[in-house]
C-alpha cells in the first residue's frame, strides 16, 4: 500500500507539473477551466496521500489493553457492568428515529438492547410514531418524544441528555444495527481522560442498486485509510452514528452543535478546539443501509456538502481565531473543501464541447495525444488503482456517481452562500416521486453531450482523424448515460415492485407504562395514577415528551440494566 501511494504521489506531481508548464498552455478559457478543476483535484489527492501514509498508527496502546482486560472483571463472573479505572460506569445508547420504517427501527433497537455491558437503550423519536413507541416498549427500551423537532438530530440528542445521566452515550442512526461487542471494543479508550469520543466506520449491507453500491464504495477509502490517518493528527471527526461520547466533554461545549446540517463534524471541530482528543478505529461494529435511490442519495449528499461548505465559509479552519494545531487546520480544510472536488467534473465536462464547437483547446497543439495520455494516466489511473486496492476491484458505480453529482454540490455551495436553509432529511428517506425529478441537470447534460458527440464524430469523419475531444466527450456521455439508465431501472422498479415476504412474529400483549416528563413513580399505585393521567392526555391530543417501557420485558442478565 505504501509503495502504491508513493508511486501515485509521483504521478500526481508529474501531472501537475505538466499542466503548469507554460509551453503546454492552450487557449485561455478551456485552459483556465482545466487548471481550476485539476488544481482542486491535485491538492486533495496530495493531502490524501499524506494522510494515508500516516495511517499506520494503532490507537490501542497498553492502557487500552489493560482497561479492556479489566472491563468486566470487577463485576464478577456473572456481572455485566463495565468498569473503567476500577469504577463502574453507566452508558446510554441512543437510537435516533425520524420517520424510518418500523421494521428497520425494530432491528436496530433489538440489537442495541442486546449490546454487552450494562446500559440503557433510548429510542429518540422525532417522527412521533405510536408504532415506534410500541416497538420500544416491547423490546425493553426507553422511548422519548419531544414537543418539537428544533435542532433536528442534534437537538434530539441534546434533549435526551437532559433525561439520560450516563457517563458515556452512544449514537446509532435508526438503520445501523450494532454489534454486541460495541462497548467492549470502544469503552476501554476512555481510560484516557482526554478522549472525547471514539468513532467507528459506516458499513452497509444493502448493496442492491447502482446508487447504493456507488454511495457505499465512495466511502471505502475514507474509512479504511483516511480516518485512521487522521488519528495521528488528532483530527478524526464524528460521522454522526456508530460513535460513543464522553458526557463531560459534550457538556463542556454546551451540547451537540445544532446550527448545521452536519452537526457531527461541527461538534468534533468544537471539541478539538477545546483540546479534546478523538479516536477512530476501522473495526466495523455496526452495519446500516446506504441510500438506494437517486432521491435518497441526492438528499444525503446535499446535507453533507452543505455542512462542509458551512465550515469553509463560516468557520474557516485557517482563520486566526481557530485554536487548532497546524495539522488539524489542514485536515479540517480538506474536510471543508472536499465537495469542491465534486464540482470539478462540471468544468471538465464543458472542455471537450469548447473544442468541438469553437476550436478552443486547453493544451498546445504541439502536445501529442500519447504525451498527454502518459501524464494523465500518471494521475488518474493511479487514483483508480489506489481505489482498486482499497475496495478489491474496480467499481464503475463509484466513478459514475463521482462524475454526475456536480449539480448536488453546486446547489449546496449556492445554498450556503445565499443563506438558504434546506430541511432535514434522514439518509435513506425517499418519497414516491420519480428519480428523474432529482436528475434533471444530469438529463439535460446527457442530451447536450450526446448531440455534441454526434457532431464531433461527423466532424472527425470529414477530417479523417479521431480527435481526443471526441473520445473524451463520448466517454462523458456514456458515464452520464449509465447513471440515467440506473434511474430508469429504479423508475421501472417503482412501477412494478418485486413482492417480498414480511414475516410477522407472534407478540405478547403489550401494556406500556407512560410517564409524562416525570421520573418513574415509586409505587404501583402511583404508576397507575400517572398512567391514567398520561393516557387521558393522549386522548386529548396533547403533545408531550414521553418515556415508555414494557411492563413484561424480557429478563435481564445479572448485573445488567437494559
Amino acid at each position: 500500500m505504501i509503495l502504491l501511494v508513493v508511486v501515485a504521489t509521483i504521478g500526481v506531481l508529474a501531472y501537475g507539473g505538466f499542466l503548469l508548464d507554460p509551453r503546454n498552455r492552450g487557449d485561455l478559457l478551456p485552459y483556465a477551466m482545466v487548471i481550476a478543476a485539476e488544481t482542486v483535484l491535485v491538492v486533495h489527492a496530495l493531502l490524501s496521500m499524506w494522510t494515508i501514509l500516516s495511517s499506520g498508527n494503532d490507537p490501542r496502546d497498553f492502557a487500552y489493553h489493560d482497561a479492556a482486560a479489566k472491563l468486566f472483571a470487577a463485576a464478577g463472573e456473572a456481572g455485566d457492568t463495565p468498569h473503567l479505572g476500577g469504577e463502574p460506569v453507566l452508558v446510554d445508547v441512543f437510537v435516533t428515529v425520524f420517520g424510518e420504517e418500523p421494521a428497520t427501527v425494530r432491528r436496530t433497537v433489538a440489537a442495541a438492547v442486546g449490546i454487552r455491558g450494562r446500559h440503557r437503550t433510548w429510542v429518540l423519536d422525532d417522527g412521533r410514531s405510536d408504532e415506534i413507541r410500541d416497538i420500544s416498549a416491547e423490546l425493553g427500551a426507553w422511548y422519548v418524544r419531544r414537543l418539537s423537532a428544533h435542532g433536528a438530530k442534534a437537538g434530539n440528542i441534546n434533549h435526551a441528555l437532559t433525561l439520560a445521566k450516563g457517563e458515556y452515550f452512544v449514537i446509532f442512526d435508526a438503520d445501523f444495527v450494532p454489534d454486541p461487542a460495541f462497548l467492549t471494543e470502544t469503552l476501554p479508550f476512555f481510560v484516557h481522560r482526554d478522549v472525547a469520543f471514539v468513532q467507528t466506520p459506516q458499513a452497509y449491507g444493502n448493496l442492491h442498486t447502482v446508487v447504493a453500491r456507488g454511495a457505499a464504495y465512495m466511502q471505502t477509502v475514507f474509512y479504511r485509510f483516511i480516518q485512521p490517518g487522521r488519528n495521528r493528527f488528532n483530527s478524526a471527526f464524528c460521522v454522526g452514528t456508530n460513535v460513543i461520547f464522553r458526557r463531560h466533554a459534550i457538556d463542556e461545549i454546551g451540547g451537540m452543535h445544532t446550527d448545521s446540517k452536519s452537526e457531527d463534524v461541527w461538534t468534533a471541530l468544537t471539541l478539538h478546539e477545546r483540546g479534546w482528543r478523538s479516536i477512530f478505529i476501522p473495526d466495523v461494529l455496526a452495519v446500516g443501509e446506504a441510500p438506494e435511490t437517486v432521491e435518497a442519495y441526492s438528499k444525503q449528499q446535499l446535507r453533507w456538502a452543505t455542512g462542509g461548505f458551512e465550515i469553509l465559509l463560516r468557520h474557516n479552519p485557517l482563520g486566526p481565531r481557530r485554536s487548532l494545531t497546524a495539522e488539524q487546520r489542514i485536515q479540517y480544510l480538506v474536510t471543508a473543501t472536499f465537495y469542491l472536488t465534486g464540482i470539478c467534473p462540471l468544468l471538465l465536462l464543458l472542455v471537450p464541447p469548447l473544442e468541438i464547437y469553437f476550436e478552443l483547446r486547453p493544451m498546445n497543439l504541439d502536445i501529442t495525444v500519447w504525451t498527454w495520455a502518459l501524464y494523465y494516466a500518471g494521475f488518474y489511473v493511479m487514483q483508480v488503482l489506489l481505489a482498486w486496492f482499497a475496495v478489491g476491484s474496480f467499481r464503475w458505480e463509484t466513478l459514475t456517481l463521482a462524475t454526475v453529482s456536480f449539480p448536488i454540490y453546486t446547489k449546496a455551495l449556492w445554498n450556503v452562500m445565499t443563506g438558504k436553509d434546506v430541511g432535514w432529511h434522514v439518509t435513506g428517506s425517499a418519497s414516491a416521486r420519480s428519480p428523474f425529478n432529482f436528475a434533471i441537470p444530469q438529463t439535460l447534460f446527457f442530451v447536450f453531450l450526446a448531440l455534441t458527440t454526434v457532431v464531433a464524430v461527423w466532424r472527425d469523419s470529414e477530417n479523417g482523424v479521431l480527435t481526443l475531444a471526441t473520445a473524451w466527450n463520448a466517454t462523458n456521455t456514456v458515464i452520464l448515460g449509465a447513471f440515467l439508465a440506473a434511474a430508469l431501472r429504479e423508475s421501472q422498479t417503482r412501477k412494478h415492485p418485486r413482492p417480498h415476504a414480511s414475516p410477522v412474529a407472534e407478540q405478547a400483549e403489550i401494556v406500556p407504562r407512560t410517564i409524562v416528563a416525570r421520573p418513574l413513580p415509586a409505587t404501583a399505585e402511583a404508576a397507575q395514577t400517572v398512567t391514567a393521567g398520561a393516557r387521558a392526555a393522549a386522548e386529548r391530543g396533547d403533545e408531550a415528551s414521553v418515556r415508555t417501557r414494557r411492563d413484561l420485558r424480557p429478563p435481564v442478565p445479572a448485573g445488567g440494566v437494559r
